[in-house]
């Protein structure tokens, strides 16, 4: 005789609403929605303090300082909450999320921001050409130089933390998280797309610097497609943002940090992105691509590593 496998008894409508169908734990949407809570519980509570710090020192909140400060908060808050997540809500270690430290960990990173040169160096020279791009002068013609070392290492500094933590959430539980609820098309535009809306609360934001981003994002996904880890994409990241607002002297995501080069932007806004930075215009858009290219060169010979 056969034996015959029972089928599995009906689920009751509250494992259905809250526990996946082929894995021991909470159904993705609610994962997403407790580390997002758990996360903002944080930022709450670790940005009261450093507010009051602020008066009473008296910092300015627009100071490389304070920006600092903060960034300091959310890293603590999306470290700490991502962690809590992956052990406590996915059964899952956090070096799973794309974070194994091996011997691709420095070429990877390297390898990010070195793309990130060429592609801002695109852009710079491209609206150079263009007549976009009126030249001022170097910072140490304005600045002693010891001001300028100290103001490039500290937005260095910052651009790192953010790096860090904005992969971390965007490509790494944002993404992996709804892969794992729908599928890897949706996981990278969802994620991409609020990577985008993240950004709108910045100064000069619009519905197109969002979109921008949206781009700028499936473009940093990328980078973790074709290794598997997030190394390469946080390298990407510290360096667009480095090369863009430091070297070259545009705004960063509409906001400004310490530029080496003096430049005054000229051009359509539609083009250059105006006040926001080269993300919010379709400048970006070739560089976007030279870069995706550049990336698929160097990961070619790199099989997806997720042990």
């Amino acid at each position: 005789m056969m034996n015959k496998t029972a089928p599995p008894p009906p689920r009751s409508f509250w494992k259905n609403l809250f526990l996946s169908r082929h894995e021991p734990r909470l159904r993705a949407g609610w994962r997403l929605a407790i580390q997002t809570i758990l996360m903002l519980v944080l930022l709450g509570g670790l940005a009261i303090p450093v507010y009051v710090l602020a008066i009473v020192l008296h910092w300015n909140v627009s100071g490389a300082v304070f920006t600092l400060v903060s960034e300091l908060v959310e890293l603590v808050a999306f470290t700490l909450s991502i962690y809590l997540s992956c052990r406590l809500l996915d059964r899952r270690s956090f070096a799973s999320l794309g974070l194994h430290l091996d011997r691709r960990v420095l070429p990877d990173l390297l390898a990010g921001i070195a793309i990130t040169f060429v592609m801002m160096g695109s852009i710079y020279l491209a609206m150079s050409l263009l007549g976009w791009i009126h030249f001022i002068g170097f910072a140490w013609q304005f600045d002693p130089l010891p001001v300028v070392l100290g103001q490039t290492l500290l937005f260095l500094l910052i651009f790192i933390i953010v790096g860090w933590s904005e992969e971390l959430l965007s490509r790494g539980y944002h993404l992996q998280t709804l892969t794992s609820g729908i599928n890897l098309f949706w996981g990278v535009l969802i994620s991409s797309a609020v990577f985008g809306a993240l950004h709108l609360s910045n100064p000069h934001a619009s519905w197109v610097a969002a979109v921008g981003i949206l781009f700028a994002g499936l473009f940093l996904a990328l980078g973790y497609l074709r290794t598997g880890q997030l190394w390469l994409s946080i390298g990407l990241h510290i360096g667009w943002n480095f090369f863009e607002g430091v070297v070259f002297g545009f705004p960063v995501s509409g906001t400004a940090s310490y530029p080496l080069l003096r430049i005054q932007v000229s051009g359509p806004p539609l083009w250059t992105g105006a006040a926001f930075g080269p993300e919010a215009g379709l400048i970006v858009m070739p560089a976007i691509l030279f870069g995706a290219l550049l990336i698929l060169l160097y990961s070619r010979r790199h099989s997806p590593s997720k042990e």
